[in-house]
């Protein structure tokens, strides 16, 4: 069965033989992705007649009602999606990042826009600027929906996540959106889809299952395009004459090597060091180590570095590889039998610059599943001594993989996180505040996020790899240089922000106009 797309409000399958998409853990195929034949212009057209005029009959508050609606859906359903999950790998754990992190999401941004934004379609955000000495002359800013639309391309790792988080903020917006999910778990992205259609208002969501070709030639000024994956790709889209020329707004987040820290203060028997090596292991095995966030490379002090190791290692051993649900199981499969052979090549490439310390990337023992057949993979921890080796800094491993490295002292740990050359997120593990400061301070500019975890903040810590919807998630440079999520910032950036100028009884008549004559556009 090929996997059908959403699009103009109803379902329509591509032709052609498509892209075979496999369970992750019995090799089994679930379903075929293609778009060939599909009329993306068409559904361009139908998000910017259709799918605008509905949105933007709404206010703010309206607005998100509906995804509020859409969200609530989702939450009396997602035993289906955890299911479907199953079958790409994930464990009970992992799709409850994947969805319930989804749904909350979304459930955040409805309350935020309740909260923080008026019962308008436009946002009015200063009062006026005197621009002159008689008081007749003035100026004030306004934000306002723009006339296009949301393209998001998504990774495969989090197909609900990732669609509700870019989701929320256009459909708060005002802007309808088309998205485009990664091939390898569509079949997730398509059921959520199916799920909070009939929630949201008519062409507000579109789905493309498979390739969109020439759709981005459609795009211009007036459209956001929200991307999530490799720096590869990220670099490709950013070039593209959407971008280049028409002036498309774009916004990346890429897979990054974001790292983790240990304070010298948090020596073996210091709750520091056990909060560290806790965090390592899950930030390793959750999603099977297919995070953009998770930690992959852990600076330790070298005194301490044998200890740690030790301690990982200790973790480590007691993680269980195999099918979701069967009993015992702790970590599931990685995505697809292409993504273990493109983790096991970043492997060699990572121990050549050092050596490794636990597990087989040719071997593991694998709990109610053929090992063979199933995209399993062991955790996998290296050691890299020689931190002026290119590789820990260059080579991203995208699965169940971390690398120790030691440092000597602060200065050193500085240009060695730098060599990153930008990360989503980082972490500091330490009780030591001068330590801290120093770190974050020297860290700041290279990260998108800066998780201090001490004694104090770990039980209501949401960990390493967990960007929260209040806050930024994003990076510099490698991480892609945007942003996304960070509360109502993020549907700042899918408005135009315009200046307006004009004596101050005008001004106020233009933003408050519509509201005074009980109109809602």
């Amino acid at each position: 069965m090929t996997l059908p797309s959403y699009l103009e409000g109803a379902w329509r399958a591509g032709a052609g033989a498509g892209t075979p998409v496999a369970d992750a853990v019995t090799g089994e195929l679930v379903t075929r992705v293609s778009s060939e034949g599909l009329d993306l212009a068409a559904a361009v057209a139908y998000a910017r007649r259709t799918g605008l005029a509905a949105l933007g009959e709404l206010t703010f508050p309206q607005r998100a009602a509906a995804l509020k609606a859409a969200a609530l859906a989702l939450q009396e359903r997602k035993q289906e999606l955890y299911d479907l999950s199953a079958r790409a790998g994930a464990t009970r754990k992992d799709a409850a990042v994947d969805v319930d992190g989804g749904i909350g999401t979304a459930l955040v941004y409805a309350s935020l826009a309740r909260k923080g934004l008026p019962d308008h379609t436009l946002i009015v955000e200063d009062d006026p600027i005197p621009l002159g000495k008689g008081g007749t002359f003035a100026g004030r800013h306004v934000l306002t929906t723009p006339r296009g639309i949301s393209l998001q391309i998504n990774a495969y790792n989090f197909p609900v996540w990732g669609m509700l988080e870019k989701l929320a903020p256009a459909l708060l917006a005002g802007l309808p959106t088309i998205v485009k999910p990664a091939t390898p778990t569509a079949y997730i992205a398509a059921h959520a889809v199916r799920v909070i259609a009939d929630a949201l208002p008519p062409g507000a969501i579109q789905l493309v299952a498979g390739g969109v070709p020439g759709l981005l030639d459609l795009l211009g000024g007036q459209d956001h395009i929200g991307f999530t994956g490799s720096a590869a790709t990220a670099a490709r889209l950013r070039a593209d004459p959407a971008v280049t020329r028409r002036s498309a707004r774009f916004n990346a987040e890429a897979d990054s090597l974001n790292c983790s820290v240990l304070g010298p203060d948090a020596v073996p028997g210091e709750p520091e060091f056990d909060l560290f090596a806790d965090a390592l292991v899950t930030e390793m095995t959750v999603k099977a180590g297919q995070k953009c966030t998770a930690i992959r490379r852990a600076f330790v002090p070298a005194h301490l570095i044998d200890a740690v190791s030790e301690a990982v290692e200790a973790r480590l051993a007691r993680v269980v590889v195999g099918a979701p649900g069967a009993e015992g199981v702790t970590m599931g499969a990685l995505v697809g039998l292409a993504q273990r052979d493109d983790v096991r090549a970043a492997v060699t490439r990572l121990s050549a610059a050092g050596s490794i310390v636990w597990g087989d990337p040719d071997k593991v023992e694998v709990t109610g599943a053929d090992a063979e057949r199933g995209a399993f993979l062991s955790p996998l921890l290296l050691r890299a001594d020689d931190v002026d080796r290119p590789e820990p800094h260059e080579v991203e491993a995208f699965g169940p993989v971390s690398t120790l490295m030691p440092y000597r002292d602060p200065a050193e740990l500085t240009e060695l996180i730098a060599r990153g050359e930008g990360s989503l997120a980082g972490s500091v593990v330490s009780a030591d505040r001068d330590f801290v400061r120093r770190v974050v301070l020297g860290a700041a500019a290279c990260h998108g996020r800066l998780l201090v975890l001490d004694r104090d903040s770990a039980a209501e810590s949401t960990g390493h790899g967990t960007p929260m919807p209040q806050l930024v998630h994003g990076g510099p440079g490698r991480a892609g240089g945007g942003q996304e999520e960070g509360g109502l910032r993020a549907v700042h950036a899918h408005l135009q922000r315009t200046a307006l100028q004009g004596g101050p009884e005008i001004l106020d008549s233009i933003v408050n106009r519509d509201m005074q004559s009980g109109e809602q556009r």
